[in-house]
C-alpha cells in the first residue's frame, strides 16, 4: 500500500469497534476525518505506534471543498490583473464603466474592478463569481450560433454529465413541476427570453448567466398518462466561451437559487 488516499483505506486499519474514544461516533467516521485533515491517524488509542508511523506519512488529505473554491477564485483574481479591460470588453459582450468591466448576467448589471472584486447593485450571487471571472479570463469573444444541443453534446460535456444529470436537470424539472407558475415569472426576473423556432414545449426560455452564454430551458407540462419533462440546452459554441467546468457550476448555481427562491414563495 503506496498510499492511502480514501477512507476505506484507512478503515482497514482500525478495529472496527466504534468504540468512541476518538470522539468520532464511528471507526469510518474517524477514517474520513482522517482524510479530511481533520483528525490524526495517532488518535485512534488502539493502534500501535510502529503502525501509526508506518502509514501516517502515506496518508493524502483531501482539500475541503469550500477551500478548493476559495484557493480557484484567489487563483482567477490573480489572472484578471493580467487582463486588458478596453480591449476585452468587445470581446466579452461587456461595456466600460470608468476603469471597470460592467457586464450584465441574468438581466442584472455587474462590475468587475482590476482586482477580480464583484459588485452589483442586487445581491452579488456567490455561484456566479467564479464563472463570471473564468469567463473574462478565457471567453474566446465568439459570437452566439444559435443552434441548440444538450449538456452531454458539448464538447467535455460527457465529463461532467455523471454530475449535470442528478444537480441540474433533475431539481430543475422538479422545482417546474412544483411550482410550475413561479418557475416561468422567475425566469422571466432574471432575463428569461421566449425562444422562438426551437423545441415544442410549454415553457420555452432563454437566459443569458453571461453575454455569450445563452442557457435555452424548455419545459413541457404533464398531460394525461405522459409525464412532465425538462431539457437544458446550451449554445454549440459554449465551449469556445467557457470552460466546461464553469458551464456546469453556472447552470448548478442557477438551479440552486432557483430552488431557494420557490422555497420561500413557494
Amino acid at each position: 500500500m503506496s498510499q492511502l488516499n480514501n477512507p476505506l483505506e484507512i478503515y482497514k486499519l482500525l478495529p472496527k469497534t466504534n468504540c468512541g474514544q476518538c470522539q468520532a461516533p464511528t471507526c469510518l467516521a474517524f477514517a474520513t476525518a482522517v482524510i479530511q485533515g481533520q483528525k490524526s491517524l495517532g488518535e485512534c488509542p488502539h493502534l500501535e505506534d510502529n503502525v501509526v508511523e508506518q502509514f501516517a506519512v502515506k496518508i493524502i488529505k483531501r482539500i475541503p471543498y469550500e477551500e478548493q473554491l476559495e484557493q480557484l477564485l484567489q487563483q482567477l483574481k490573480g489572472e484578471i490583473a493580467t487582463i486588458d479591460f478596453y480591449s476585452s470588453a468587445e470581446r466579452l459582450g461587456a461595456t466600460l464603466s470608468g476603469d471597470k468591466l460592467k457586464i450584465k448576467c441574468l438581466g442584472k448589471d455587474f462590475t468587475v474592478d482590476s482586482n477580480g472584486s464583484i459588485t452589483s447593485d442586487c445581491h452579488v450571487i456567490p455561484w456566479l463569481m467564479i464563472p463570471l471571472l473564468d469567463y473574462v479570463i478565457s471567453c474566446s469573444g465568439k459570437n452566439v450560433a444559435g443552434q441548440w444541443v444538450p449538456f452531454r453534446e458539448l464538447k467535455n460535456g460527457m465529463t461532467w454529465i455523471p454530475l449535470f444529470e442528478p444537480l441540474c436537470e433533475k431539481p430543475f424539472k422538479q422545482i417546474a413541476d412544483t411550482h410550475t407558475d413561479l418557475f416561468e415569472i422567475i425566469l422571466h426576473v432574471f432575463g428569461g427570453k421566449p425562444a422562438t423556432n426551437t423545441f415544442h414545449s410549454d415553457i420555452s426560455l432563454i437566459l443569458y448567466p453571461l453575454p455569450r452564454i445563452p442557457i435555452l430551458i424548455c419545459y413541457c407540462k404533464p398531460e394525461e398518462e405522459l409525464e412532465s419533462k425538462l431539457n437544458i440546452f446550451f449554445d454549440t459554441t459554449a465551449e469556445d466561451n467557457l470552460d466546461i467546468r464553469s458551464i456546469f457550476g453556472v447552470t448548478a448555481g442557477l438551479v440552486r437559487m432557483l430552488e431557494k427562491i420557490s422555497l420561500r414563495h413557494g
